[in-house]
């Protein structure tokens, strides 16, 4: 099979990877508009070839995947529906999809078109960050499914199940309400405590020594990059803004326990949130 990946980032760079360990994919072209990026790919090996053309790339692949950030997808997204025939699959890995199921909902090549989300990254981005095994064990989210043929959809299942990762059907609404959820939410709030620790604690040096795993791993989210994350927050602002408000309720109710030395109150909360030690062992 013939893959097309435009976008060699993080999750696009992985997921050429990883279809080249497992036998997925017999040639990989790249479509990359940083000429940097383009190098450094090929350099790395994600690729076989970079093609310029856009239009080549897609027209010359089985599958073609579209790994921009999401606010570039919305509008890269239709033009490659444009250039494929009735027989090639197009896939797109973005974090948010309402908004690109709607740019693509009366296109006469959507039943072509399989939305995907495979709940896998790091902080990391650029072809650099492209990591061997990324989605091995993880869940990738189809959305509405049913909009789309039914051999691009076992296409695409066989191609994930084959990665090896879980498989979940969620309709395009559901997803992003999730996703806000259990990830979108997760990214602001360690941006937040980024910015909360570098505004208190002004030395540097200070942090380093003092930093233990846990603020870490809280913390390194906050070193993602605003052009991966700011469209992520603009087309999902809704529900991102529900969740945080709840967040935000949750911290001022932990606070006024604390600020009244309720710590029987606090304790409450904390076995509460210990909860979710039953839902994440």
């Amino acid at each position: 099979m013939t893959v097309t990946i435009i976008g060699l980032g993080l999750i696009g760079g992985s997921l050429a990877l990883s279809l080249r360990q497992h036998g997925l994919a017999q040639h990989l072209i790249g479509v990359e508009s940083s000429a940097a990026h383009a190098r450094r790919a090929l350099e790395l090996g994600l690729v076989d070839e970079i093609e310029p053309d856009l239009a080549a790339a897609v027209r010359r692949a089985d599958l073609v995947v579209v790994a921009v950030p999401v606010d570039a997808m919305v509008a890269v997204l239709p033009p490659v529906l444009d250039l494929i025939g009735p027989r090639q699959v197009v896939i797109d890995v973005g974090s948010t999809k309402q908004a690109l199921l709607a740019a693509v909902a009366g296109h006469s090549r959507r039943g072509r078109f399989v939305a995907v989300h495979p709940m896998a990254g790091t902080e990391h981005s650029g072809p650099e960050a492209a990591v061997s095994g990324l989605f091995e064990g993880k869940t990738v989210v189809l959305c509405d499914a049913e909009h789309s043929d039914a051999d691009a959809v076992l296409t695409v299942e066989r191609l994930f199940q084959a990665l090896p990762m879980r498989l979940l059907y969620l309709n395009g609404a559901d997803h992003d309400v999730h996703t806000a959820y259990v990830s979108h939410i997760s990214h602001i709030t360690s941006f937040a405590l980024a910015l909360t620790v570098l505004e208190k604690e002004k030395e540097e040096q200070r942090i380093f020594d003092l930093a233990s795993g846990g603020f870490e791993s809280t913390v390194r989210l906050a070193k993602s990059a605003p052009a991966t994350w700011v469209p992520i927050f603009r087309q999902n602002r809704l529900n991102v803004l529900d969740v945080l408000d709840e967040h935000l309720h949750q911290l001022q109710h932990l606070r006024e326990l604390l600020a009244s030395e309720d710590y029987d109150g606090l304790a409450e909360q904390i076995r509460q949130a210990n909860h979710i030690r039953k839902i994440l062992p």
